[in-house]
């Protein structure tokens, strides 16, 4: 459905060592950029940059980028690289009300992500 997904940095280089580490938790390799870091897959990619703009980047209200894991094992993976790298906790790994397995952060600039597991833990 998606061809690539845009999350805005002001730090490249703190989002690109956080970016590296949580995406590389879930078996995915970056591709730094001067203004950018960019994770190819099959499926699509993930760009984090600074806005076109030129304006500052600011959080979406709301907005959460959920990324597949393969199992729980790389569900807490991507938590524990995500919070060393500068990230915070906003949900740690657990079940969900759903029955997935799942965690939450926020990268160095405010942006939410997730990453679940199918089935539970």
């Amino acid at each position: 459905m998606f061809t690539h997904s845009c999350l805005g940095t002001n730090d490249v280089e703190k989002s690109r060592a956080f970016y590296t580490a949580v995406m590389g938790a879930l078996g995915y390799s970056a591709t730094p950029l001067p203004n950018a870091t960019v994770f190819p897959s099959e499926t699509g990619s993930l760009i984090i940059c600074k806005p076109a703009n030129g304006e500052p980047h600011t959080v979406s209200n709301g907005h959460t980028l959920g990324f597949a894991a393969r199992d729980s094992v790389q569900v807490d993976a991507f938590h524990v690289a995500g919070l060393a790298h500068g990230g915070s906790d906003e949900g740690a790994p657990g079940i969900r009300p759903n029955g997935k397995y799942g965690a939450y952060l926020r990268d160095p600039d405010g942006n939410k992500i997730c990453a679940f597991a199918p089935g539970a833990g």
